[in-house]
């Protein structure tokens, strides 16, 4: 199997450990990664803000550069979701708009191949057990995208639930929003920083070393407010924690 790893804009500025982790993950599974140096944003900050005629040129570009490729693996829920769920629809939109279908069929092979992490590992690998081992207590908050717009449900717990050395302790209010929302955060400051805190004190009822999450941009959202709350919890995207083992730990 041919895959590629989409690793996202916020990962590859901030977070290039989590691309690193998702390389040793997969390729300790057997899978041949790749990491196509053209890929750039997948335009979902664009759309998400209004822009959606200037999102297009970026899905016809993720389109281009993931040709070929028998899967696409992001560790990222909401640009998973962006191709997944609005490049199909940015394409209806245009062609609704008397111009064309070429964006439609530009972007029609490689939405249904376009997995998050999680969803690779149990759906198309088939497994749950990946060998990892994280001896700490941890908490999982699904974040929106994942939950709602993938429906990614219980694979990243039953991922979890068999890591050796890991206690996964259920998070109260789960789903509901951290309060990053990309630009939500920049435009309405004060709700998603009162909805950061309600998340960061449900967290901390639990009791939990670690907060973990298939999204960064959320975990960094999270891990600001811990930070100015002066928690004793950190953020550890999901990966980190499956990438870990005796031999190699995480950090």
């Amino acid at each position: 199997m041919r895959v590629a790893l989409f690793l996202t804009c916020v990962n590859d500025t901030l977070y290039p450990d989590t691309g690193r982790a998702v390389v040793r993950l997969l390729t300790r599974l057997g899978v041949d990664v790749d990491f196509p140096l053209g890929q750039t944003c997948c335009g979902q900050a664009h759309l998400n803000t209004g822009y959606r005629r200037e999102a297009e040129p970026l899905a016809r570009r993720f389109a281009e550069v993931f040709d070929g490729y028998d899967a696409v693996v992001t560790p990222s829920g909401s640009c998973g979701a962006m191709v997944r769920e609005m490049y199909p629809r940015m394409g209806e939109r245009a062609r609704a708009e008397g111009r064309g279908g070429s964006l439609a069929a530009a972007v029609a092979p490689v939405v249904p191949k376009t997995y998050e992490l999680t969803e690779f590992l149990v759906d198309v690998l088939g497994v749950t057990d990946v060998g990892a081992f994280y001896p700490r207590t941890v908490t999982y908050h699904p974040t929106c995208h994942g939950l709602r717009s993938l429906g990614l449900g219980d694979r990243p717990s039953r991922l979890l639930r068999a890591v050796k050395g890991l206690e996964l302790v259920e998070l109260p209010g789960a789903e509901e929003c951290c309060g990053f929302g990309g630009t939500f955060a920049v435009k309405n400051p004060d709700v998603s920083a009162a909805m950061g805190a309600d998340k960061v004190r449900s967290a901390v009822a639990t009791g939990a070393e670690v907060l973990c999450a298939a999204d960064n941009s959320c975990l960094m959202h999270i891990g600001g407010t811990m930070a100015r709350l002066e928690v004793g919890m950190r953020p550890v995207h999901i990966a980190e924690i499956l990438a870990s083992t005796e031999t190699e730990p995480a950090v």
